[in-house]
C-alpha cells in the first residue's frame, strides 16, 4: 500500500465514524472530523464525562491515540508516577465506546499493517530476502 493509499484509507475510516452517509460526505475528510467533534459535543451535553484509563505500550499506537483525542477536543493526560504507557481521558462513555476507541483500533490496525509491510520490504532488500519466522525443531537442547 502506498502512502497515498494509506492516507485515503485513514480518511475513509474517519468518515465511517463520522456517520457519513453519502459519497460526497465520505469524500470530505475535513468535514468528517467536524462531524465527530459535533458528536462529542452532543454526547457531552447528554451525559456526564467519565474517566477512562488506557494502557497502550506501543509508542506509535499511543501517539496515534493521543493525537486522535486531541483532534476531537479531548485532553489526554496521566497522573504523576503513572507509567508512560498509561493515558487517561475524561469523556462521555458513549463517545469513547462507540466512536473514539473503535476508530482508534481501526486506524491503528491500518497503520500497523502499513509499518509491517514497510519493515518487511526494507529487511528483504537490505538485510536478507528470507523474512519468515525461525524454524521450529523437535529436539530441545539445554540453552546456556
Amino acid at each position: 500500500m502506498s502512502e497515498n493509499q494509506l492516507r485515503e484509507k485513514l480518511r475513509k475510516i474517519e468518515a465511517l465514524y463520522a456517520g457519513a452517509k453519502t459519497d460526497g460526505e465520505k469524500a470530505a475528510a475535513g468535514a468528517a472530523a467536524d462531524r465527530i467533534r459535533a458528536k462529542f459535543e452532543n454526547a457531552r451535553k447528554q451525559e456526564e464525562a467519565r474517566e477512562f484509563k488506557f494502557s497502550i505500550p506501543d509508542p506509535w499506537s499511543r501517539q496515534l491515540f493521543i493525537a486522535l483525542c486531541r483532534r476531537y477536543g479531548i485532553k489526554p493526560f496521566r497522573y504523576r508516577r503513572m507509567h508512560h504507557q498509561t493515558v487517561i481521558v475524561r469523556a462521555p462513555g458513549s463517545f469513547v465506546q462507540k466512536t473514539l476507541w473503535p476508530e482508534y483500533e481501526e486506524l491503528s490496525a491500518a497503520l500497523t499493517m502499513h509499518l509491517a509491510d514497510i519493515t518487511t520490504k526494507i529487511i528483504r532488500e537490505e538485510v536478507h530476502a528470507a523474512t519468515q519466522d525461525a524454524e521450529e525443531v523437535n529436539d530441545t537442547r539445554s540453552l546456556r
